[in-house]
């Protein structure tokens, strides 16, 4: 028994570097997403900019859009926030924001420091939406196609690599072309 004993740093020293090395090579910020495919989640939440309206998954017909998820809490929203900026702004990229497990005065100050790239923004004080959707933090963001279907989900920071690499081609695709 003893001798087996010998054995057993071995043992979970090979089962840990297993575990470790089937992690290599995947990417973090392609999370998988159990609504890849799927319409949005139902929800009714109100505007930031406009408390009392309620807005609801039909935010998302018509048009291909980024849902972006941020609060001002979020330190990598603050980096990504100047690049939403230029898709916006630039590009003609229709952004829409859901301000989450956030503060409305608090948002407001964002916004009005660093400017406001979203079309419409969904407030989610309580994560409701963010839950619905599987966010794990902020930043996130998801190519929604006009039909409201979640095309694709990436974690972290929009920036130049993502939008030309990833982004971009899932929206052409989304777009039909």
């Amino acid at each position: 028994m003893k001798r087996l004993m010998l054995f057993l740093p071995l043992v979970l020293a090979v089962a840990v570097g297993v575990f470790l090395a089937a992690g290599i090579g995947k990417d973090p910020t392609e999370l998988e997403s159990a609504l890849i495919g799927k319409p949005v989640p139902e929800f009714s939440l109100e505007s930031l900019h406009e408390p009392g309206e309620m807005l609801d998954q039909s935010v998302f017909q018509g048009e291909v859009a980024l849902l972006n998820v941020w609060g001002e809490w979020c330190p990598a929203c603050w980096d990504e926030h100047e690049y939403l900026m230029w898709l916006a702004n630039d590009k003609g990229v229709r952004i829409i924001g859901l301000n989450y497990k956030d503060q409305r005065e608090n948002a407001f100050r964002f916004l009005g420091r660093l400017g406001d790239p979203y079309q419409t923004i969904i407030f989610d004080p309580r994560g409701t939406l963010g839950f619905d959707l599987g966010v794990y933090g902020a930043p996130e963001t998801f190519v929604i196609d006009a039909a409201g279907v979640v095309r694709y989900r990436h974690v972290g920071v929009v920036n130049e690599r993502v939008w030309e690499e990833i982004l971009l081609p899932v929206i052409n695709q989304a777009r039909g072309g």
